[in-house]
């Protein structure tokens, strides 16, 4: 009987996203030769909808009270600035025709929508994933289905119905964007088998499921960020953005600061000024307390303490901790399974590790991610092009944030140049396809145009091509 009931639910989540699907792709099919400007009007329309005064606010407010998560600051700011951000990013980008034209090799590239885009939505960021990605897919003339995390689901509900208004009120069909009003693991994963392209952002089972799932899935890695101090630093200003990154919005992103290095120079100077910063050294027996509230038996995250205030993770511990604390330092000097400080933490917590010298320092981040985080992200508070190019050149990662705070830097703000996105490739480095700031160019089709050349190409001689080679191997 068991068995039955499982079929029968299979069954019925298979035909529900089938309905979706088919709806999605009608949508995206009346779109298909839309304009560059008929394309542009549409996205603005969507990030406009749910990032206009008093709409933002009110997101903010809504995405806090269902998830309890994270706080209203930093929902407010993702929902209200990161959208903002993200259009402006892409706005003037030519996403319609022709691409490039490459006269040198005679090709011209011409961009196609990929179709129905499927996209995971995790509940740590439930509030401008949805629209980032959704502005994203519509630049490129697909249509986009988000399943979100069940914690999150009136709260995506929410934002696409507001996006699906603008759409329509734009001429356009609103299943141009569909949210999975009641989300499973099992219309997830039907959702991900039956779409054209997965766009994954959340926990790594997730990722692992889009990337088995038959279809062509973008997928990130685990976040686990190291960031360095070197003697060459601004203290000051390395202390406030280790805490502005460690403390937005709760640590809910990924890319909040895990582990700080701080090399031996400089080290009590630094210390001194994270905690006049709001950090909270921990004792050996208060970090014996904050790891069995952490992790179970197993090592499995409790999830808890996931985006919580630092009072209440105090509370939670039994640590007695002064006003005014705003996470937590905890002293570290191991990696792996056996120092759990040194993995992904999703809350006001990091470790603190000693390093010698640049070169000890990176070799400590090499090791701390060669147990979680490989390929995401580092940074380092330096006034040394030469210790900055080092330890971007030795470790294995795709991003190195340089004097900036991580979280609100690697996936693109006003003060650089990354790509916006809420979805960061980790390369095969993170098990991923792809080291980008995941945007709309990864979610089109593109066709070469190839013509002759004006004058073929001569194939070199051998003393040219091959050159000393030839001597060596005879």
């Amino acid at each position: 009987m068991a068995e039955q009931i499982e079929t029968r639910d299979e069954v019925s989540a298979e035909e529900e996203v089938r309905a979706l699907v088919e709806r999605s792709r009608a949508a995206q099919q009346q779109i298909e030769h839309y304009t560059q400007e008929q394309v542009d009007e549409l996205i603005r329309a969507m990030v406009w909808s749910v990032a206009k005064p008093g709409v933002a606010e009110e997101i903010a407010q809504f995405t806090v009270d269902e998830t309890q998560l994270g706080n209203y600051d930093g929902k407010f700011l993702k929902i209200q600035r990161k959208t903002r951000a993200t259009l402006m990013d892409i706005i003037d980008d030519k996403s319609v025709g022709i691409l490039e034209e490459d006269k040198e090799r005679a090709i011209v590239k011409i961009a196609k929508p990929m179709g129905v885009i499927g996209a995971l939505a995790p509940s740590t960021n439930p509030e401008a994933t949805p629209v980032i990605k959704a502005i994203h897919a519509v630049k490129g003339r697909n249509s986009i289905i988000v399943a979100p995390h069940p914690r999150a689901k009136l709260t995506n509900k929410k934002i696409c119905d507001l996006m699906r208004e603008a759409l329509v009120k734009c001429g356009a069909p609103a299943d141009l964007v569909i949210g999975i009003e009641s989300p499973s693991l099992d219309t997830t994963n039907e959702l991900m088998r039956q779409c054209d392209r997965v766009l994954a952002t959340g926990g790594g089972a997730m990722v692992t499921a889009a990337y088995s799932s038959g279809t062509p899935a973008l997928g990130v890695g685990v976040g686990n960020a190291v960031i360095t101090v070197d003697e060459t630093a601004d203290l000051d200003d390395a202390a406030e953005k280790i805490r502005i990154s460690k403390t937005l919005d709760l640590a809910a992103s990924c890319s909040a600061d895990n582990s700080v290095v701080l090399v031996e120079e400089i080290y009590d100077d630094m210390m001194a000024k994270l905690q006049a910063k709001g950090g909270y050294l921990v004792s050996a027996e208060e970090k014996t307390a904050l790891q069995k509230t952490m992790w179970d038996d197993e090592g499995h995250l409790n999830t808890a303490i996931v985006a919580q205030p630092a009072e209440k993770l105090a509370a939670m511990a039994g640590l007695q901790v002064p006003e005014g604390t705003q996470f937590y330092i905890v002293p570290e000097d191991g990696y792996g399974a056996d120092h759990p400080f040194s993995g992904e933490k999703l809350s006001v917590v990091m470790a603190l590790y000693r390093a010698r010298d640049i070169d000890h320092a990176i070799q400590l981040t090499n090791q701390i991610q060669s147990y979680q985080g490989e390929g995401h992200s580092c940074g380092i508070y330096s006034n040394s092009d030469e210790n900055i190019m080092k330890l971007a050149n030795v470790t294995k990662t795709s991003r190195v944030m340089v004097n900036q705070p991580q979280a609100a830097s690697n996936s693109g703000n006003l003060w650089n140049g990354m790509r916006q996105t809420f979805s960061l490739g980790c390369g095969s480095w993170g098990g991923n396809g792809t080291n980008n700031n995941i945007s709309w160019r990864d979610l089109i089709n593109e066709t070469w145009v190839s013509k002759p050349l004006d004058t073929p190409k001569e194939l070199l001689s051998d003393e040219e091509l091959f050159g000393d080679v030839m001597d060596k191997l005879g």
